[in-house]
């Protein structure tokens, strides 16, 4: 009897097993049919060295000098061609091709390798630094294989993905995993987010970028583009953009050469738990207006400094990052609707959404002035006329030391205090009267310049 138990016991693990092993998926036919619409992409430019023994910045080369070494130094500039290796899918039959613009950027020549080892002369038709993408022609007599486009917005996080690509230059590596998050914010130098990106744990590493990302139907539904890393390889962390945000550049590229994103002329921060309360939220989220630009879209649609938009276009906004994705996704010139909270109230505005222009970058600027002390903490001092012109700013007051409730909220000396509890601030005197009539216990707001920037800090009454 015991040997009979022991028998069914292992031929039920036998059929555990089994049963388990048809439950992974198989990518073997998956592959067989995209493989040939991935392509493999090299690019030849030319980089510059004018200082002594200074090489130029490629990751690629620099794992090539471990092994052998840099090339020889000399006083004068070094001019010699840089390359660098990507990914690439076919988008149409006539040889329109999709990968990431940091593949081809500076490029002096594109190389397109196919899977039958032809290779062909690419021309860029357009690319979009804040999308990271690029949309390549190449021309051929012959109808070219694609690749089949699935609905980003559908994936689940936790589903299977698989990527084909060309790591280090090992064309058409094949490697798997399960998308482990959605709608990730990776912000650029510029401090921008246009993309929510797809987080997946699928080896991604340099020579995969601009690689097609499929899911189980063999529809892509991602472009592989960055890892998070600490030593430039893979450490369990990729990101990918949405290929309903790529299709969308894509298009753009290939009819207009350009992209056009939707804008309103707003600073925005992240509502944290003493701001929802400050602001009367029920719960951390939404984005919060720190700044509203002049002479844009925000302000002749009557939003204002405070108001915490919570929906746009009808799709809730839990964090501040996603606002930009859905903004810039609109058309310019159409109508949008922002549900937003306005001292605690909610309301409804309807505003003509304007166009993002060309990447700009704004300088911090000094402050400096008197001294005064306030009920919260704060050694404050008054701004000359001359200091609030250069500040670009009509009233505030600069912050000299902070202790106590404020040095909790994160006030910080250099800090130009600009509103409290939703009333402006022009003279220490003011903050003083203002502060009096705060309620104990209660958080309010308080809304800050900090290096040119405006900032919304909670402070607790005590």
């Amino acid at each position: 009897m015991k040997l009979y138990r022991s028998f069914v016991l292992l031929l039920g693990l036998v059929f555990a097993a089994a049963a388990s092993a048809r439950e992974l998926p198989d990518f073997t036919k998956l592959v067989d049919k995209n493989a040939p619409a991935v392509v493999n992409i090299s690019t030849v430019g030319e980089s510059r060295s004018s200082r002594r023994g200074q090489q130029p910045r490629n990751d690629e080369l620099e794992e090539f000098f471990r092994f052998f070494g840099p090339p020889g130094r000399g006083g004068r500039p070094n001019i010699r061609p840089s390359r660098s290796l990507g990914s690439g899918f076919i988008l149409s039959k006539d040889g329109y091709i999709l990968t990431n613009n940091h593949v081809v950027d500076d490029a002096s020549e594109i190389i397109v390798r196919l899977s039958d080892r032809r290779e062909l002369v690419a021309e860029l038709v357009g690319s979009d630094v804040r999308a990271d993408l690029a949309v390549l022609k190449v021309d051929t007599d012959e109808e070219l294989p694609v690749v089949k486009l699935g609905r980003s917005e559908n994936l689940k996080v936790g589903a299977w993905v698989l990527a084909i690509g060309s790591p280090f230059g090992f064309d058409y590596s094949v490697t798997a995993g399960i998308v482990s998050a959605k709608g990730r914010s990776l912000p650029t130098a510029q401090n921008e987010n246009y993309v929510p990106y797809i987080q997946t744990d699928v080896a991604i590493n340099p020579g995969n970028s601009g690689g097609p990302l499929f899911n189980l139907d063999g529809e892509v539904i991602g472009i592989n583009s960055q890892i998070y890393s600490n030593s430039g390889g893979f450490m369990g962390v990729s990101f990918a953009i949405p290929i309903d945000i790529a299709m969308e550049v894509a298009d753009q590229l290939r009819t207009d050469g350009r992209v056009s994103r939707g804008w309103l002329g707003v600073m925005i921060q992240e509502v944290n738990r003493d701001l929802a309360e400050s602001f009367g939220l029920d719960r951390p989220h939404g984005a919060l207006i720190s700044k509203v630009f002049e002479d844009t879209p925000a302000e002749a649609g009557g939003l204002r400094e405070g108001d915490v938009i919570t929906k746009f276009n009808g799709r809730s906004i839990e964090r501040s990052s996603e606002l930009p994705h859905f903004v810039g996704r609109v058309k310019a010139g159409n109508m949008a609707k922002v549900e937003l909270v306005r001292d605690g109230e909610v309301m409804e505005l309807e505003l003509k959404v304007g166009e993002l222009a060309d990447l700009r970058e704004d300088g911090s600027r000094p402050m400096v002035g008197d001294s005064g002390v306030g009920r919260l903490g704060l050694a404050v001092a008054g701004l000359t006329d001359e200091e609030m012109d250069r500040l670009d700013i009509e009233a505030g007051v600069r912050v000299v030391d902070a202790e106590g409730a404020a040095a909790d909220a994160g006030v910080r000396r250099g800090d130009i205090v600009t509103r409290l509890n939703h009333r402006a601030v022009d003279s220490p005197g003011t903050l003083r009267e203002i502060v009096d009539e705060l309620p104990a216990g209660r958080t309010v707001p308080m809304l800050v310049l900090r290096n040119a920037n405006p900032v919304f800090l909670a402070i607790k009454v005590p």
